[in-house]
């Protein structure tokens, strides 16, 4: 009888243990787990600011396309898109290159 309630006192740390070293190690590496969360958030960081950069070039892109729309047409821009597309110049412009 002794030696079995030896024995428990033995066993029951030990699985206790385990048990505690197996949550912990669920805790910081498993599916949901703080390794997993810092990688999620950092991610999220990522696109978040790439987010940020094709919103700021979709407006960027409506106001060029407003300019050179029938309503509201903007003639310089228009010569500038001409020149830079069709490689124009008039006879008294110089090019760099």
């Amino acid at each position: 009888m002794l030696r079995t309630l030896s024995l428990t006192r033995a066993i029951v740390p030990g699985i206790l243990f385990l048990v505690g070293f197996y949550f912990t190690f669920a805790a910081v590496q498993g599916d949901n787990g703080l390794f997993q969360r810092i990688q999620v958030e950092a991610e999220r960081d990522r696109l978040t600011e790439e987010l940020a950069r094709l919103q700021m070039q979709t407006e960027r892109m409506e106001i060029l396309t407003r300019r050179l729309s029938d309503d509201y047409l903007d003639i310089d821009l228009l010569d500038e898109r001409v020149r830079n597309v069709l490689g124009y110049a008039r006879p008294d412009e110089l090019i760099l290159p």
